[in-house]
């Protein structure tokens, strides 16, 4: 069967029907690029605003390692009021937004106005309660929650928490989960008094129950080590057809395929 590939600003699509595949383009950068722990020397003594700016630059570059190119499959289902049964398929990165090369990267934490740009820029978007719940029961690697008490929004304690992380994995390969709160997308955050919050949920625990319920009681520049950016591709696979997220959300039964509260109509972030 012929496939078909296509650029979506920094997306590569190759279509296979009936499922495609899902890569982050890959810049021809040089070796000698900022590394994971180079990036947090070098913001160690930044403001949120600086490290967010560097961030989007490195990431929008290309600078990340080659594993975190490929999107994996999340699989979703659901038998309607007609017993009719719709299925869904998105495609996630395997990690975190990280920075770095294939040897020295790391995983960075930020805000949801800087998330929401990258997320744009790459033609994807953040996830749902639900769908960080599809994730990490579908996850390959599902790894124990290390709290942090110390200086929590601090990027050295942002770089600490990556290396425990790490140190936890053991060079395991995969989809990974339970290990950092999702920014996700939320009915919670239309209310008038949330408009300049952010939302996080998750931090699963080995027995499959979140940490953190979804919360919106901080304001949208408060970003610790705990938060972490799932990049989900726009464009979702429903009963066999493409479909953009918002097209999605906006339906009154393909959305309960990727969404578990009653208005889904919250799309993204202002930045």
């Amino acid at each position: 069967m012929k496939c078909i590939t296509l650029f979506i600003c920094s997306i590569i699509i190759i279509s296979c029907s009936p499922t495609p595949a899902w890569y982050l383009a890959k810049n021809n950068l040089k070796e000698d690029r900022l590394t994971g722990s180079a990036f947090y020397e070098k913001v160690n003594q930044f403001s949120w605003k600086q490290r967010d700016s560097l961030a989007i630059t490195e990431i929008l570059l290309g600078n990340y390692p080659d594993f975190i190119r490929k999107f994996v499959p999340i699989e979703s289902s659901m038998t309607d009021s007609n017993g009719v049964t719709n299925k869904a398929i998105f495609y996630v990165t395997a990690d975190y937004v990280l920075i770095g090369t294939n040897k020295n990267w790391a995983r960075v934490p930020l805000t949801p106005m800087a998330a929401q740009q990258i997320a744009d820029s790459l033609h994807c978007f953040l996830p749902t309660k639900k769908m960080v719940d599809l994730i990490y029961e579908q996850a390959i690697v599902k790894l124990e929650p290390k709290p942090l008490t110390q200086n929590r929004d601090s990027s050295t304690t942002m770089f600490q928490h990556h290396k425990i992380i790490e140190e936890q994995r053991n060079g395991r390969k995969g989809l990974i989960a339970g290990i950092k709160k999702d920014i996700i997308l939320t009915q919670q955050l239309l209310q008038p008094n949330k408009a300049k919050k952010v939302a996080i949920y998750g931090w699963h625990q080995l027995n499959g129950k979140p940490i953190q319920p979804i919360y919106t009681g901080h304001v949208n520049w408060y970003v610790d080590y705990s938060h972490g950016i799932r990049l989900i591709a726009r464009k979702i696979i429903i009963n066999g057809k493409a479909m953009d997220y918002k097209e999605v959300l906006s339906h009154p039964v393909y959305s309960k395929l990727i969404c578990d509260e009653a208005d889904c109509t919250f799309l993204s972030y202002g930045y």
